[in-house]
């Protein structure tokens, strides 16, 4: 025979003909016949308290008819309010509103009537202290039947799913924790049961906040969590400093203590369920630096009512720009790769998240100048973000024409047409690899750097050119961030180049963000360069994503390494020997003062590149790379060669 709990949750399970959880809804007619109930209700109730008092009714009709007027006047009001709209177990501050007016609605017919019956038919036929007792009450049953309802169905369905939620507690107590906590605890689809507040603040004493408890770390946090015997924590990334996330991760993983991390309830999608915003804590929220800030106004004032072209708008730092442009209420984007399936995907994405954007994607090649000429003739365009380029510096190495067609070509194209078609703005992603560069990808962005900077000073050029110049994103496509989640997902082992390889990271969002910030500020051949926090060492980066991933490394994910790559270099530079930086008003952007060349001779060489490269001569096109670009030396690379002064000029035309 069953105990009584299983009966209990059997009841509620839905296991049984009775299946309360399984109802969708009250039928509305059944709505109206409940609230119409608690009417007649509040009439007799009210009527019997006065009726023991020395207060008379009026007698011009019964009390039954009076009562039956009422509660007509309450239908219609009914009616034309909507109350039976709504559905009750998810009755909102809207639905109670609606209630009070219908109430009032109710009151004020019906007192309006009876005065009027008085001045024109000689008496009143209501008892105004009836009328007034009697809306208070049935407004205040009406509401009690909902929130019943409502707190009814919570408690079913919670009981009913707690033996497979997650026991969590939320890291510190303050407005945004608190909302968190209130979210999870009205929410019965989050997979989180809540076990209380955690917080570092001395003097905490069996507080309570809704009915969850506020606990006190004591020695160390693993050990306060210990004791809760909680299975995962929450955060707030933005409450937060990226050292201290970090400590909480390390204390956490060591216990085996799951992390999820929440962005700031401002910062919550309205359009999703916070069953999305819930998500286990990666690599990217462990950033050891400060939130950046942007001045929203500059950047919307900039961007309102423009038509943008976003170059390269499918790629990884394109696609971004896309989206956070469509903040700032453009006129028009236009999203231009070469890319099909990517920019097939960017296209859904926006059309069912960005309903109002006004926006059309175009396939095409930056390379190809009869195209782009086209494209240019069929739009005004007033900004360009340039972010077409090849960027895999491996690739890019055995196949250097191909860097020469898009990141030297394709932006001499884009700008070019800038200039004839007078666009105010041409923004131009480029990247750290392009500071004494080592690989023909970074000596590629340095030449399109070297262009566009030289041809702003061109007599006659109204467009502004400004280069922005960063480096590794967080996450980006091919970067190491993927790349070691699929290492990890296959079992190890997880490939590092070197022991001692060390990068300057920032995720998609701030660079982006940086990248429209520095747009703003920017009067023409300006290179920005942004303040990347410390260089992440790539080791130390595996082993925290190993870890992050309940395992330990060496032992469940062994660690490889494999040598630098064709062109890699152990650390990347955001500024060259020659250059000095001048600060701007913004703390993380900063101009860089490189020499300008004459645009003349540059026009001159990178022609030459281009034209070469068609031929697929490619020692020879690296060889005027390094001519066009003195700094370039390459490293762990064949073309290492073209660097001997001696070689003979026979060799560098050998392809």
């Amino acid at each position: 025979m069953k105990n009584s709990s299983t009966f209990y949750k059997q009841l509620y399970s839905g296991d049984n003909k009775i299946k309360l959880l399984d109802q969708r809804y009250l039928p509305r007619w059944a709505v109206m016949v409940i609230d119409m109930a608690i009417m007649v209700v509040s009439l007799f109730f009210v009527y019997f308290i006065l009726s023991e008092t020395p207060i008379k009714f009026h007698d011009v009709v019964s009390v039954p008819v009076q009562g039956l007027i009422i509660t007509l006047v309450a239908l219609t009001s009914f009616f034309f309010f909507k109350t039976y709209s709504g559905i009750i177990r998810h009755s909102t501050f809207t639905d109670i509103k609606k209630l009070a007016f219908a109430s009032i609605f109710t009151f004020l017919v019906i007192f309006a009537f009876n005065y009027l019956f008085e001045v024109f038919g000689g008496g009143k036929i209501f008892l105004n202290t009836f009328l007034f007792i009697f809306m208070l009450l049935s407004f205040s049953l009406m509401l009690l039947f909902r929130i019943a309802v409502k707190e009814s169905y919570q408690f079913l369905k919670n009981a009913a799913s707690d033996d497979q939620k997650k026991l969590v507690a939320i890291i510190g107590v303050d407005d945004q924790t608190i909302a968190l906590g209130n979210a999870i605890a009205t929410d019965s689809n989050l997979p989180f049961q809540m076990a209380g507040y955690v917080t570092r603040k001395v003097g905490i004493k069996r507080h309570k906040i809704a009915g969850k408890p506020v606990i006190a770390i004591k020695s160390t946090l693993g050990e306060t969590l210990t004791e809760l015997g909680v299975e995962g924590v929450i955060i707030i990334n933005e409450s937060l400093s990226g050292k201290e996330k970090t400590q909480i991760v390390e204390e956490c993983i060591a216990i085996q203590i799951e992390v999820f991390n929440v962005p700031s309830t401002e910062k919550w999608n309205t359009k999703e369920d916070i069953t999305t915003q819930i998500k286990p804590i990666q690599i990217e929220d462990l950033l050891e630096r400060d939130q950046i800030d942007i001045d929203n106004q500059v950047i919307k004032k900039d961007i309102s009512g423009k038509t943008i072209l976003v170059t390269g708008g499918a790629g990884s730092i394109g696609s971004e720009i896309v989206r956070q442009l469509a903040e700032f209420n453009p006129k028009q984007i236009v999203i231009l790769d070469q890319a099909e399936s990517a920019l097939h995907e960017l296209e859904i994405y926006l059309e069912r998240t960005y309903p109002e954007l006004n926006f059309i994607t175009e396939l095409a090649d930056i390379s190809n100048m009869y195209r782009m000429e086209l494209m240019f003739s069929k739009y005004n365009f007033d900004i360009i973000y340039h972010a077409a380029a090849y960027k895999h510096v491996p690739l890019i190495e055995r196949n250097p024409h191909e860097a020469i067609y898009v990141n030297i070509l394709g932006t001499v194209n884009v700008a070019i047409l800038a200039i004839k078609k007078d666009i105010e703005k041409f923004v131009m992603v480029s990247t750290d690899k392009a500071v004494n560069p080592t690989n023909v990808m970074g000596a590629s962005k340095r030449a399109a750097e070297m262009y566009v900077q030289s041809l702003q000073h061109k007599k006659g050029v109204y467009t502004r050119f400004i280069t922005t110049r960063f480096g590794n994103v967080l996450g980006s496509n091919g970067s190491v961030i993927p790349h070691f989640r699929k290492q990890i997902l296959q079992g190890g082992p997880i490939t590092v180049t070197h022991k001692d390889i060390i990068r300057y990271f920032m995720t998609i969002p701030e660079a982006c963000q940086l990248v429209l910030q520095a747009g703003t500020m920017g009067k023409g051949g300006e290179i920005y360069v942004f303040d990347m926090g410390e260089p992440v060492k790539i080791l130390d980066l595996a082993e925290r994503m190993i870890r992050l991933s309940g395992l330990e490394p060496y032992e469940d994910i062994d660690i490889k390494f494999t040598g630098l790559r064709p062109g890699e270099k152990l650390y990347e530079e955001l500024l060259n020997d020659s250059s000095t930086t001048v600060p701007t008003h913004h703390a993380k952007i900063m101009i860089t003062t490189v020499p300008t060349e004459d645009f003349d001779l540059i026009k001159k060489k990178i022609k030459s590149i281009v034209k070469t490269a068609t031929k697929h001569e490619d020692k020879k096109v690296v060889k005027l790379l390094k001519d066009l670009v003195p700094e370039f030396k390459s490293q762990n690379s064949h073309f290492q060669e073209l660097d001997s002064p001696n070689l003979p000029k026979e060799e560098i035309e050998r392809t």
